[in-house]
């Protein structure tokens, strides 16, 4: 058994998404406010029965309120149309989610309340569960109370812009009445209906008990943002610590005066021992102090006798933070502890990272009724649940690079060990960290894509994509789309996959454009791009167009950095001229902007908006106009690649690099030619060279500011400044007009 996937309604962001859950790990990344932290709040909020955190005004999707403020206002109108007294009107509106089980006809024991029909054959199983108001009638009253008493005041009042509470529902609700007028009810959804999200029908009844109980087991690790420096305040007031954590663990599973058995035995004789040794030691300490006392009159001859009497308790021996030590030499701690340090001496990232480890073997000890939890059962808690689902908030917050990297490659195997195959854990990670992204299975990513709201009545949305889906349904043979998947899965396993948390993707196919395009970004857009999370991707040409079901998936705004590559009639490398009948290598402007059929000509003259292919933009080498000589008037030519590009767009700093070596000083030689056109001659035959090479000795010669951009490049650059100012709106109007101020 397991959970198949969740749809998500109304709560924050998360209007109305679907979340599949793989069976094993799943991981959510998306770029900052994307909805990945909602998405674990509203697990944690609608299914761990152990937190059991309350709602917030501010858990519903604002533009709701809209409607439930409406609701409200008729209800004090005298006019016979009343709003919201049904609760199906509510119901719409409210935050809910919808949980979706795979499970087996053997297991029916476990889902016989869940079961829609007497006909059920195995079928996926559906429960939702809504936050939806107690008694509509009750909250009618309450309400028109204070909203009346809330006018009247400001009727009386001298001030007409008065502000009295309540101004609204969500203002009266907002003020402590929200968790008492509003609870969590569950409803069985029909199998049939499964391909979205269904209305609840006015004769459905809600499940009389919490739905889940016996069928999943939720642990929840939070973003550990208590851990700080050892010294700090925050972090003495904090009980999170590895010491904490194993006296939880040892008074759970392993206390020996907890149902004590014959196993046990042992510890307790020398518990007991230790107890009568220290407290004889007590009373011999205090037998003068004690003495002290007595010369006051007191204990008289009615009065109890003082004696000291000590608790050896070795759950209390491990709550301090001496308990825990790390030895620094590795000397096997003989006795010689002069190298030791306590707890929160050491470093902060592998303390955390065995602090975590820990609490999922406790969560999975716990699920396993491990130790003395066996023994501690009643007749409620018999069986193991089928599911374990772990959520794991943020794990990167206080975990270094490296730390992370093993955190994400060990995690689900600690939930696992010891665990039968009939029983099944569900690990689901949301994390902003590219090394967790890049350590995970691409199979396993959740991407979530923020939706600008597209209308007045709206709000910004998400929208979840299962990344493990993007190359299924191509319009291509089954090996091409295996192939496909299996170069774009390795590729993101050899490169900083920080393209899922970025606002904006520039793909290059050169490691010289790899190299200078950040610097080209902070010395002219610095106020722009610069500000901005974006992705660069190096990605062979040959290549670069494999990624297009995933850029497209992602639907963030990407500029192609591309080179036309002209050939002449046989194929062969050359340098681009007009009317030449000149054809163009660039496999990614041919498959991915279907350029294919056209001439170098044709690509060369293409508009604006034939570059443009949905969210992405290709940038390559165009005519430009460059005047060689002071005595000559500007002429056109056509780069080749990047490197001749730069180099004609920045002439007389080339002129002067006299000092220069390797390609960057052949280029430098070239500019000694007498015309333009031998200039272009002899940077296309030095071309040849190492292109990186050219791009770290260009950063030690000049300063990057110095550098102007290539102008097919600039253009990009503008076009992308554009694209990312749109998308960072939460409003786009219909009419064309974008803004803020939605």
């Amino acid at each position: 058994m397991d959970i198949s996937f969740i749809d998500v309604q109304n709560f924050r962001k998360l209007q109305c998404c679907r979340i599949y859950l793989s069976d094993k790990e799943t991981l959510f990344v998306g770029a900052n406010n994307s909805g990945k932290t909602s998405a674990t709040d509203v697990l944690i909020t609608f299914l761990d029965q152990n937190i059991k955190r309350k709602f917030a005004v501010t858990d519903f999707t604002l533009s709701n309120w809209k409607v439930f403020n409406e609701y409200a206002m008729s209800w004090l109108s005298s006019s016979d149309e009343i709003k919201g007294e049904s609760i199906n009107e509510w119901q719409d509106l409210c935050p809910s989610i919808d949980v979706w089980l795979n499970a087996k006809v053997d297991e029916v024991d476990k889902v016989a309340h869940l079961i829609p029909t007497l006909k059920w054959n195995g079928e996926p199983l559906g429960v939702r569960l809504i936050f939806q108001p107690k008694d509509l009638d009750s909250l009618k009253v309450q309400y028109i109370k204070e909203y009346s008493a809330a006018a009247n005041i400001k009727k009386i009042s001298s001030n007409g812009a008065l502000s009295v509470w309540p101004r609204d529902l969500k203002d009266y609700l907002s003020k402590g009445g929200l968790n008492s007028h509003f609870e969590v009810k569950a409803y069985i959804l029909d199998p049939l209906k499964i391909s979205s999200p269904q209305k609840l029908t006015q004769e459905q009844q809600p499940i009389e008990k919490y739905p889940f109980n016996g069928i999943f087991k939720v642990d929840v690790i939070e973003a550990q943002r208590g851990f700080s420096d050892p010294n700090s305040l925050e972090n003495k007031q904090s009980s999170g610590g590895l010491s904490s954590q194993l006296n939880q663990y040892y008074n759970r599973h392993l206390n020996p005066t907890d149902c004590p058995d014959d196993a046990d035995l042992d510890a307790l004789v020398s518990i007991e021992k230790a107890k009568e040794l220290f407290d004889d030691k007590l009373n011999e300490s205090f037998k003068e102090a004690l003495g002290e006392i007595k010369t006051l009159g007191y204990p008289g001859f009615n009065d109890p006798d003082i004696k000291l009497s000590s608790r050896i308790n070795p759950i209390e021996s491990l709550d301090h933070d001496a308990a825990i030590i790390f030895d620094t030499q590795r000397r096997g701690f003989t006795g010689l502890d002069n190298f030791s340090l306590p707890e929160k001496y050491n470093g902060l990232g592998y303390k955390n990272l065995i602090y975590m480890v820990f609490k999922l073997i406790s969560f999975r000890d716990q699920w396993l009724r491990k130790g003395k939890v066996q023994k501690r059962r009643s007749s409620d808690d018999v069986a193991i649940e089928p599911i374990h689902l772990v959520l794991i908030e943020e794990p990167e917050a206080h975990l270094h690079a490296q730390v992370q990297q093993v955190f994400i490659r060990k995690a689900y195997n600690v939930l696992r060990l010891g665990v039968s195959n009939r029983l099944t854990t569900q690990m689901v990670v949301s994390s902003h960290s590219s090394y967790i992204a890049h350590e995970a299975g691409f199979e396993k990513l959740r991407y979530f894509k923020r939706k600008p709201a597209m209308g007045l009545d709206q709000v910004a949305s998400t929208e979840v994509i299962d990344l493990s889906n993007i190359f299924k349904n191509q319009s291509k043979k089954c090996s091409d789309i295996e192939d496909t998947a299996k170069f774009v899965a390795r590729y993101l396993k050899t490169v900083h996959c920080d393209l899922f948390f970025a606002n904006g993707i520039i793909l290059v196919e050169g490691a010289a454009e790899r190299m200078l395009i950040p610097h080209f970004i902070r010395a002219h857009y610095d106020d722009s791009l610069n500000q901005n999370y974006i992705s660069i991707l190096e990605v062979g040409g040959a290549h670069a167009h494999r990624l297009k079901p995933l850029i497209d998936a992602l639907s963030l705004p990407t500029l192609i950095i591309t080179d036309t590559d002209a050939i002449n009639d046989k194929s062969e490398k050359t340098r681009p001229l007009k009317g030449h009948n000149y054809g163009f290598g660039s496999n990614t402007l041919k498959s991915w902007f279907n350029l294919n059929s056209k001439t170098l000509d044709e690509v060369i003259d293409l508009d604006e908006n034939s570059k443009v292919i949905s969210n992405v933009r290709a940038a390559y080498q165009c005519e430009i106009l460059v005047k060689y000589n002071d005595s000559e008037d500007p002429k056109k030519v056509i780069p080749y690649t990047f490197e001749d590009a730069l180099a004609l767009t920045n002439i007389e700093l080339f002129k002067d690099l006299k000092k220069s070596k390797g390609m960057v000083y052949k280029m430098h030689l070239s500019f000694k030619k007498a015309t333009l056109d031998e200039c272009c001659d002899q940077l296309f035959l030095e071309l040849k060279g190492s292109k990186a090479q050219m791009a770290l000795d260009l950063l030690f010669d000049v300063e990057p500011k110095e550098l102007k951009i290539p102008e097919y490049i600039d253009e990009g650059f503008v076009w992308l400044k554009h694209k990312l100012s749109d998308a960072a709106l939460d409003f786009i109007d219909n009419t064309g007009i974008n803004s803020d101020d939605a």
